[in-house]
């Protein structure tokens, strides 16, 4: 991964895409341009939960706009996400594959609590660093995000299936408003929130922050209206609420402060927002300037300065499993080792490939955990299925298919799985993974032998030093059995003494 002066992040929300291009100098970030557009990808969901066809042209014409601003910055300065729609769709791997070819950088689909994570990141570089609990609140176009945290950390995050598009579909069809729908759209806020209400009571805290597009609107337009002063108030609220329902339709609402382009989902996210200002006593709300695609640009700085929370991920579920650190740090070693020999000649030459390698690595053995028997199986569930906060779904699941190949068959079935450019590379990082594993099967401090190793094609030639392999005849029937694995797999693996 490069990276230069000037960083970028694109949200695909499930209401509209955001962008925003930044310059960073000494740690510091700074704003130099935003994009918006109103894609509305949640509503070009159908029956199925597949994007419909002018959803899928709407959302690539704007990223080709969002193309041409970001032409020039280098692949690892441009964070893209994916949000709730994309986590939904069935077709969502089709729209990166054309979206990921209009942008030319990677697109992740990050799971519901990292979504909140990096909301909280993005907020709390907005706000006074004070000391005190804050609690965060996003209304998307397809989930709710709740955070509580101090400072820059998140403590507590939770993403709720509540989003204005979505609520909007379900309670205000055709825009039509009643008291009564509305009152269910509060109602069904309410309950969503219900889950979360005594945790996050218990916890508490000093201030409530709003954030996003909903949340702005809402609190424009209780100030143009003089219903608070600043932010939002439950008063406004119910000022707002009584406006509302007396419009009886979305296009009839005519409220200061309120665009055009947000009338058909203004009634949805002022029901969710009540619902949780009601369920959980809220009275004030701030509002901040930073969300989602902040949060990745202060993500993106701190992995530049060797502050990736991922390595932190990776730590806390070793210690939450119980992993036999001596063991895992042996394979990682020996892996990373066999790895800097064979990736030129077999094109992993990259950053990522490197990370994921020394992660599955480091996690071949959460699995026992769980059980001895088929323990691979069990570590690729546990880091498939786990909050790793930092990490995209497709990251977990990479590092997931390392854990599971690195014993017994090759998983070819998961490797097909992966987007098909994935492939050779995982399938590749698998087999030096295994080769590791094996030659640390007897879990000693012995280092492992000065082994050369080299890559052509589907071949991987092993050259031990002369008399090793006699002299440890346990590994060489490992190893041995690891060339029928190779053979089943389209490789060979080859043996050779000084």
């Amino acid at each position: 991964m490069e990276h230069g002066e000037h960083l970028a992040a694109i949200d695909l929300g499930s209401n509209s895409f955001h962008m925003v291009v930044a310059r960073q100098a000494h740690g510091e970030i700074q704003i130099l341009d935003g994009l918006s557009e109103k894609v509305q990808l949640g509503a070009g969901l159908d029956k199925d939960n597949r994007l419909d066809a002018p959803t899928r042209e709407r959302a690539l014409d704007c990223l080709g706009r969002f193309a041409q601003r970001i032409a020039g910055i280098p692949r690892g300065s441009v964070r893209v996400v994916g949000t709730n729609t994309l986590r939904q769709a069935r077709n969502a791997r089709d729209f990166i594959r054309q979206a990921e070819a209009i942008l030319g950088h990677d697109i992740e689909i990050v799971a519901g609590r990292e979504e909140a994570r990096l909301i909280y990141l993005g907020v709390a570089h907005t706000l006074a660093d004070d000391a005190g609990q804050r609690l965060v609140v996003d209304i998307g176009g397809g989930s709710t995000e709740l955070i509580i945290g101090e400072r820059f950390e998140s403590t507590e995050t939770e993403s709720l299936h509540m989003g204005c598009v979505s609520f909007a579909q379900r309670f205000f069809g055709e825009g039509a408003i009643t008291e009564k729908s509305f009152d269910r759209a509060v109602t069904a806020a309410r309950q969503e929130v219900l889950s979360i209400h005594a945790n996050y009571r218990r916890m508490g805290w000093q201030q409530v922050v709003g954030a996003s597009g909903t949340i702005k609107a809402i609190s424009q337009v209780c100030v143009d209206n003089g219903w608070s002063e600043s932010g939002v108030t439950m008063e406004g609220l119910k000022k707002a609420r009584k406006k509302v329902v007396k419009a009886g339709h979305a296009d009839k609402l005519d409220l200061k402060g309120l665009r055009d382009d947000r009338k058909p989902i203004f009634p949805s996210g002022l029901a969710i927002l009540y619902g949780i200002f009601e369920q959980l006593g809220i009275e004030q709300m701030e509002v901040s300037s930073g969300a989602l695609r902040e949060g990745l640009l202060y993500d993106l700085v701190g992995r530049f300065a060797h502050e990736d929370v991922r390595e932190r991920s990776i730590q806390a579920l070793m210690n939450r499993n119980h992993v036999e650190r001596s063991q895992a740090e042996r394979v990682c070693e020996t892996a990373c080792n066999l790895y800097r020999q064979v990736a030129a000649d077999w094109g992993l030459e990259n950053d990522e490939l490197a990370d994921t390698l020394r992660w599955g690595a480091l996690l071949h053995e959460v699995g026992l955990a769980v059980s001895h028997s088929q323990f691979h199986k069990h570590g690729a569930y546990l880091v498939t299925n786990s909050d790793l906060p930092g990490f995209s779904r497709q990251e977990q699941q990479a590092v997931a298919v390392l854990v599971r190949g690195h014993r017994r068959k090759i998983p070819l079935s998961a490797l097909s799985d992966l987007p098909e450019d994935e492939q050779t590379p995982l399938l590749r990082l698998c087999l030096v993974l295994r080769l590791s594993a094996r030659l640390h099967h007897a879990r000693c401090d012995e280092p492992a032998p000065a082994i050369t190793i080299k890559a052509k094609d589907t071949t991987l030639t092993l050259q031990f030093p002369a008399g090793w392999l006699e002299e440890h005849p346990l590994t060489l029937a490992d190893l041995e059995q690891e060339q029928d694995y190779f053979r089943a797999a389209g490789y060979e693996l080859k043996l050779m003494d000084s």
